[in-house]
């Protein structure tokens, strides 16, 4: 699972660096898994359920630990709705951060 997340990732951070818009990804966070597209400050811009929100606001330690995200890229863990969860987070050249992750 972990090649799957990175490489939806990837796709979508090497797209976004070549211009394209974080609306041209709405479909990603549609599909199994999703992908959510955030600002550095927490608003999500591309999310299944929390499009517009802030995920500081609504989920203080997944934001927490995505926003650890870099240009290169990382993994983090985190407990979200009794689950645990490995979440591949990758920073744009403008600062968005870019992730999806799955149930460990």
């Amino acid at each position: 699972m972990k090649d799957v997340v990175k490489k939806k990732v990837d796709d979508i951070v090497e797209a976004l660096n070549a211009g394209k818009k974080p609306e041209d990804f709405a479909s990603a966070a549609q599909e199994d898994p999703y992908a959510f597209i955030m600002e550095a400050g927490g608003k999500l811009l591309v999310h299944p359920t929390l499009q517009g929100e802030s995920l500081k606001e609504k989920a203080g330690p997944v934001y927490e630990e995505v926003a650890k995200g870099t240009e290169e890229g990382t993994f983090v863990r985190y407990q979200w709705a009794g689950a645990n969860k490995c979440t591949y987070a990758r920073r744009t050249k403008t600062g968005l951060i870019v992730g999806c992750g799955f149930n460990e």
